[in-house]
């Protein structure tokens, strides 16, 4: 059986091209499952697995605890603000603690980037990096680019916009590692202050102007603008954003072609994307979040079998 070259998903730039065309061919099996009148199967029976959070999260909690239960998982959540980690505990005696309890693998979100990967040099658990900061949340990458495998019929030679936030958004960076190693073009819009400074540093093309962007690609991920994540004003008002960087249903219907609409969640609507864009035929916004179970049932079914 063929196997991931590393023990833990910290992020898409410590993965290889192999390991994601591994993970998307166990993802088609798992994709399968899901949609079986009985979703379960008993692969990780004695496997337990801690999922952690320091940072608020919806779908990818969610997805997270039901790709473990579809495999039959022992979970135990773990909610930062409920925990001993208000008392001054500081994260690897959190951690210790937890793997105490025989755990086999850590899901963890941290507001510092480089967290999972601090975590993986000082535990013995299995890690996987479900966001840190601003950095990268590898699992999101590899669920785009899966949705984009699926409605397009492969990731190679494919034109991609990220449009938005790129400064804050982990997302796209593991969105870039993941597309270019894939062999797709990537190209980021947004206004200038919300752009890294280094990006270009990458590999990766600034369009300033939405429409041009648009007219370039075959997919558009939006991003939201990360408002918790900044502490001086980046524009000047959103409606000023919403006008120059949101996509409504007028700007997508002028285009030359029909083009991909995606979303990492959680939606702004009536900011980067109106309700009638995200709820158009065009987007594949709820396939992402069902491709996300699908994807994450792979990742942490090939990790415990290194595990085993």
């Amino acid at each position: 059986m063929k196997e991931l070259s590393v023990n833990h998903l910290l992020g898409i730039k410590y993965i290889t091209k192999d390991d994601i065309d591994l993970i998307f061919e166990t993802a088609d099996h798992f994709k399968e499952v899901i949609n079986r009148p009985i979703k379960k199967v008993p692969s990780l029976r004695d496997i337990t697995i801690a999922n952690i959070f320091f940072e608020n999260s919806t779908r990818t909690k969610l997805s997270f605890e039901l790709a473990q239960k579809r495999l039959s998982a022992d979970v135990i959540s773990f909610s930062a603000a409920q925990s001993s980690v208000k008392k001054g505990e500081t994260l690897i005696d959190t951690v210790n603690n937890i793997l105490a309890m025989k755990v086999d693998m850590v899901v963890m979100r941290h507001a510092n980037p480089g967290a999972a990967y601090f975590l993986s040099q000082h535990v013995k658990a299995s890690i996987i990096n479900a966001g840190d900061g601003a950095h990268e949340h590898p699992t999101q990458g590899l669920l785009d680019s899966y949705s984009i495998r699926e409605k397009l019929g492969g990731v190679g030679g494919k034109k991609v916009v990220i449009v938005g936030d790129i400064l804050h958004s982990r997302v796209a960076l593991s969105n870039i590692y993941a597309l270019q190693m894939q062999g797709a073009e990537v190209k980021v819009c947004g206004p200038k202050t919300l752009i890294p400074k280094y990006i270009q540093s990458l590999g990766v093309t600034v369009e300033p102007n939405l429409r041009k962007a648009l007219e370039w690609c075959d997919v558009a991920n939006m991003l939201r603008v990360q408002n918790e994540r900044m502490d001086v004003n980046y524009f000047p008002s959103t409606r000023e954003y919403a006008q120059q960087y949101g996509v409504d249903k007028a700007l997508l219907g002028s285009l030359s072609k029909e083009i991909v609409i995606m979303h990492p969640g959680p939606i702004n609507r009536g900011v980067e994307i109106t309700s009638d864009v995200a709820d158009s035929g065009q987007s594949v916004i709820l396939d992402q979040v069902e491709n996300g179970v699908a994807v994450r049932m792979a990742v942490i079914y090939l990790l415990a079998s290194k595990i085993r």
